[in-house]
């Protein structure tokens, strides 16, 4: 009995042994981090440091930006400080205290003033500003366009005096921000706005909106230094052809669809038709795509698009890339698939044409959504994008 109560004792231990071995080689470390916890941009670039330098080149970083100071237009200088509407009606630009102003006057007599807080765009055409107001933000009246270096009414505001109570939709901050948390207010169960809450908001479209949130991410590799194999994160060159261009959707489908979710919950890989619908109005059926916002419709309607089976954003756009875009660097791309095709006379007679395609085949046309009313003049200032749809025009 004692001769079998010893093997017993020794095969047990055996059997604990071999299930804490096993354990230890298969399990995965316990992550205190969930699939939605982010960890910030300025966590990316301990590791990743050139492709963090290289992305603040990129026009997504700061297609959103907290207004500090005097800072409201990058690198330039406005002509004027003021917009006349009337002659006795003008939009001034001060600077105070507390920061920059866009002051209303009517016969030299102040009336409101709202201050600069957040500018939208990249800068590279436009400035448009936001100013917080209680519970959400209102846009400014005033815009700046670098074309002419001056203050223009703001898009789809009135001519004739100036406007400061036009909402900043939630929208506005899913394709020009990171994170914005907010919350229906409602009034006798009618939706009367939202209650956004400042302090969350995460400027620009950063690391984690293209890669998802990387909380569990940092942690692994933090507590696994020795794993090269990235972990708990969205790689780009993962995904299918159909999941690159989704992630670009999200931002560059336009406003025509039905938002079925806040796309700040969409994760790369996901199937943006679960965060949007296409509407059955009239209106939008079969409308054409307009050139802002909407590049990857346009893009999909291109026979380069449909006759390739690996044509997508990153064909030709890379935001971890430090080269400046310009038409010489995009010809390039055109001509890798291109270098025989054959043109007339008339246009090989063009200086330009093996160093510009995109002037021809994707040029710039106006916005039918977007246009700016500058001082004293009649006719609206359109907003001139390049077309995405690739094509002989």
């Amino acid at each position: 009995m004692k001769g079998k109560g010893r093997l017993l004792l020794i095969l047990s231990i055996i059997s604990v042994l071999v299930i804490i071995f096993s354990q230890c080689m298969n399990s995965e470390p316990e992550l205190k981090a969930a699939e939605t916890t982010r960890a910030g941009a300025e966590t990316c670039k301990q590791c990743h440091q050139k492709v963090y330098d290289n992305y603040l080149h990129d026009k997504h970083s700061i297609t959103s930006r907290p207004v500090k100071n005097d800072d409201i237009v990058k690198n330039a200088i406005p002509k004027s400080d003021a917009y006349p509407f009337t002659k006795e009606l003008k939009v001034v630009v001060e600077k105070r205290k507390d920061g920059m102003y866009q002051v209303a006057y009517f016969n030299g007599e102040k009336g409101i003033a709202r201050r600069f807080d957040v500018a939208f765009g990249s800068g590279k055409n436009v400035y448009t500003y936001g100013s917080w107001t209680g519970n959400g933000m209102a846009q400014l009246p005033l815009s700046y366009l670098r074309s002419i270096n001056d203050w223009v009414n703001s898009p789809k505001f009135p001519k004739d005096r100036p406007y400061y109570f036009q909402p900043v939709e939630p929208r506005c901050f899913e394709c020009h921000s990171s994170k914005l948390e907010y919350t229906p207010i409602e009034n006798k169960g009618l939706s009367v706005g939202v209650k956004m809450e400042e302090k969350s908001l995460i400027y620009g479209i950063d690391c984690e909106r293209c890669h998802g949130p990387a909380g569990q991410h940092v942690e692994f590799h933090i507590k696994n230094p020795e794993e090269k194999q990235s972990r708990y994160i969205t790689l780009y060159k993962s995904l299918t052809r159909k999941q690159k261009i989704d992630a670009c959707a999200v931002c560059h489908s336009g406003n025509s669809q039905h938002k079925l979710q806040p796309t700040f919950g969409y994760k790369p890989g996901e199937d943006l038709a679960a965060y949007y619908a296409e509407r059955a109005d009239p209106v939008y059926a079969g409308a054409e795509p307009d050139v802002h916002g909407n590049q990857v419709h346009l893009m999909e309607k291109s026979q380069c698009f449909i006759q390739s089976k690996s044509l997508d954003c990153s064909t030709c756009h890379n935001p971890h890339s430090s080269q400046k875009e310009g038409l010489t660097v995009y010809s390039k791309k055109c001509m890798s698939c291109h270098a025989t095709i054959k043109h007339s006379e008339k246009t090989l007679s063009n200086a330009m044409v093996k160093t510009n395609c995109i002037d021809c085949h994707m040029p710039l046309q106006p916005s039918e959504l977007i246009s700016f009313q500058q001082a004293g003049q009649k006719d609206v200032t359109p907003y001139m994008l390049h077309n995405h749809r690739i094509a002989v025009y």
